[in-house]
């Protein structure tokens, strides 16, 4: 999810005084970058405090999915879950699509971690629908490609195939020859037991 706004209302002067968190986050996000994660995380909590406090939705949105990401890098994807699921309450109550998009994201490769391939499964169909509304193909392939994993992961090996044939067709439709081959090896592999 990109910020949205920065955690700042968009009205906001540039000589006004920052919003409460707003230096804690800016803080979270250099020592995210400086690959410093466990200092980061705290900063990400004052802020996702200060925004709280202060009623600030946005910035709330924002410290609780960079939160998430920080729990993904360390592969705690239960605490993850809960951080994106609090970032998509207030971003649904928003109406951002986008960012519901890519937290949808998120929660699947989480859950798809955590084994509940199922919950995980149902997310990526969710959001190959709302890239089929908006018209994005190149989106759609990804999560296909995602998809297909996942069913090479449960065991579904029939679904997989499919689901990459879908994507070597997507890519043939735009004249992408050699991606679509590539798919299609990928399916011959999989129908040969060789994945």
């Amino acid at each position: 999810m990109s910020d949205m706004t920065d955690g700042q209302d968009a009205n906001q002067e540039n000589d006004a005084p920052e919003a409460p968190g707003m230096a804690d986050y800016k803080k979270a996000r250099e020592l995210l970058e400086a690959g410093e994660h466990a200092q980061a995380a705290a900063f990400f909590h004052n802020a996702l405090i200060s925004y709280d406090q202060s009623g600030n939705e946005k910035g709330l949105a924002n410290a609780a999915d960079q939160l998430g990401d920080i729990c993904v890098l360390r592969q705690d994807h239960e605490t993850a879950l809960k951080h994106f699921h609090r970032a998509f309450e207030i971003c649904d109550k928003l109406a951002d699509p986008f960012s519901l998009l890519s937290l949808r994201k998120k929660m699947a490769a989480s859950l798809w971690a955590l084994k509940q391939h199922e919950e995980a499964e149902r997310i990526y169909l969710s959001v190959l629908d709302t890239y089929g509304f908006y018209n994005n193909p190149a989106g759609a392939v990804t999560t296909l490609e995602e998809l297909a994993k996942l069913y090479l992961d449960m065991g579904e090996r029939a679904k997989a195939a499919d689901t990459f044939r879908t994507v070597a067709s997507i890519h043939k439709n735009f004249k992408h020859q050699r991606q679509a081959r590539e798919f299609l090896d990928m399916v011959s592999k999989i129908e040969a037991g060789t994945i």
